[in-house]
Formats: C-alpha cells, sequence, structure tokens
C-alpha cells in the first residue's frame, strides 16, 4: 500500500485586535489567533459572566495551538468542552452566561490540509479572494432568519433593533456547531470577527479595508478603529490572516462559492457532534 504524501506546509501570517468599545466598560470578546487556531468568542452574561465564558471558549482550543495534525472531531470535541464549561459558569449566576463561536481550524483529512470553518452564533467568518468578498457563515439570529424569509434586507440587519438576538450559543441547549470544510487557498485574506464590527461597517466597506493593501495587523487595527468611528456600540474584535503560501492555486475553480461548493458538516464531524449531543441530553 502507497501512503499518501504528507500536506505541504501552510505559511499564514495574521493580525489581530480586540476593544471595548465606546458603551461598554467591560470587553467580553475573546480571541486566539495563533495557527492553526483563529477564532473568536463573543461572551453573554453581563459583568457578571460574558468575560468568562469567552475566556472558556478560547481556553478550550489553547492545546491546539502548535499543530500541524488536527482532525475535525478533534475539533469538535473542542466545541463540547467549550460548551461545558460555559454552561457551568451559567449555572452560578443569576444572568445566565453563553458565548458566541466563529472562525477557521486548520485540520488534516484525507492527506489534505483544509480549512475547518466553525459556526455558532453571530460572530462571522469572511473570505477575500480575487477582490471577491464572501461571509462563510451563516448568522444563528432572529436578524438572519427574517432576512432568510424575505421580511429585512441584510443591508438592514446592522439596524435592525433586535439584531444582537442570536438562537444559537455555546453553553446554550439545542445550540448545534455548524461545519464547513473549504480548501486552504493561497493568497486569500481571511477575517473573523465579532458583531461589534459588522454592526458598524458594513460588507462594502470592509472589502475596502481588506483592500488596502496593509499587514494582517495593520488591517485589523483599521477595521476596528473604523467601527469605533461608527459609534463602537458593542465590544469589536477581529482577526484577519493571509495564506502566503501552501494552498491550492487561487485558480482553481473549486475555491470559488464559500459554502455552496464546500464540504457541510464532513462525516467525521457529523459522528463527534452527535456523540456530544448525546452526552449533553445524558447529563440534562
Amino acid at each position: 500500500m502507497t501512503s499518501a504524501p504528507p500536506p505541504i506546509d501552510v505559511h499564514v501570517t495574521s493580525g489581530a485586535r480586540t476593544d471595548t468599545g465606546r458603551r461598554r466598560s467591560v470587553n467580553e470578546d475573546s480571541l486566539l489567533a495563533e495557527y492553526p487556531v483563529f477564532i473568536v468568542a463573543d461572551g453573554m452574561g453581563g459583568h457578571e459572566a460574558g468575560d468568562r465564558a469567552s475566556a472558556a471558549v478560547i481556553e478550550a482550543f489553547h492545546a491546539f495551538v502548535g499543530r500541524d495534525d488536527l482532525r475535525p472531531e478533534e475539533v469538535a470535541d473542542a466545541v463540547e468542552r467549550a460548551h461545558s464549561a460555559v454552561a457551568g459558569i451559567a449555572s452560578g449566576t443569576q444572568r445566565g452566561a453563553g458565548s458566541t463561536l466563529s472562525g477557521v481550524v486548520a485540520v488534516q483529512q484525507d492527506g489534505t490540509r483544509r480549512w475547518l470553518i466553525v459556526n455558532v452564533g453571530d460572530s462571522r467568518v469572511y473570505r477575500l479572494l480575487a477582490e471577491r468578498l464572501e461571509q462563510l457563515t451563516i448568522d444563528h439570529s432572529v436578524a438572519q432568519e427574517l432576512v432568510d424569509a424575505g421580511q429585512l434586507t441584510r443591508e438592514q440587519m446592522s439596524t435592525y433593533e433586535g439584531r444582537n438576538v442570536i438562537t444559537r450559543a455555546i453553553g446554550g441547549e439545542r445550540s448545534r456547531a455548524d461545519f464547513w470544510l473549504i480548501p486552504i487557498v493561497t493568497g486569500e485574506r481571511i477575517v473573523v470577527c465579532s458583531d461589534g464590527l459588522t454592526g458598524e461597517i458594513s460588507d462594502e466597506a470592509l472589502r475596502a479595508g481588506l483592500m488596502m493593501g496593509g499587514s494582517p495587523a495593520q488591517t485589523a487595527q483599521s477595521l476596528v478603529a473604523q467601527a469605533l468611528a461608527h459609534g463602537g456600540r458593542d465590544n469589536i474584535s477581529t482577526i484577519v490572516l493571509d495564506v502566503i503560501a501552501g494552498g491550492i492555486s487561487p485558480r482553481l475553480e473549486e475555491t470559488t462559492g464559500g459554502i455552496m461548493n464546500s464540504e457541510s458538516v464532513t462525516a467525521t464531524v457529523e459522528v463527534a457532534t452527535a456523540r456530544s449531543e448525546r452526552r449533553r441530553s445524558t447529563r440534562g
């Protein structure tokens, strides 16, 4: 039997920025931007627990930093650990606690290294490729449901009165994570952000900011500054990462189409997620 050749090393540069914003006194966002994990968690629970909840989500992924052999099911297990940790925090508070989770993790499957997108809540992942900006996640929010029903336009989401009401959260019941596998593409620029960014600047403004030519660190700082200038009503967290080498060619057709051409909830992740949900229901 001939073994598959090892995946080519992926060279990624990244930058991250988080800010409390102009109207909040506590930053309930947390982030992790160290290969192979690039995730943002937006905590809920106020002064009592929101920051602890988001920090617990990040802690569930810290052990992955520096690894180049992660499997999709390990990421699913980390999501389960985050659920358990946040549920534990919530049980000790009067208001409860929760967190979003969104980001990309470099994993190996069938001898190929890919991005595994993970999402719970309304933090987002975007990709800029060949000057085209795509949102790679789908919000778990009331506003998104209204958009899907044709009762709200995408442009109205940032000003909708109930824009902060989400339908899934880490620590919450029946809050299954969405997963997608997509190719890692040389030359792509990926953004992971909390709704403190997307609630203040439009997709077109985001695209323009990403195309200014700055480094990932400079770009992350600039995007947060724009959100602050537009009001900074919420905590703002942004990760920007560039794939310098090691991905597939950006000319290949399968790089386009975002989640439409991705592998949605791979078998290994699906099995791990089902196992995790059974454990939660047994404990409940």
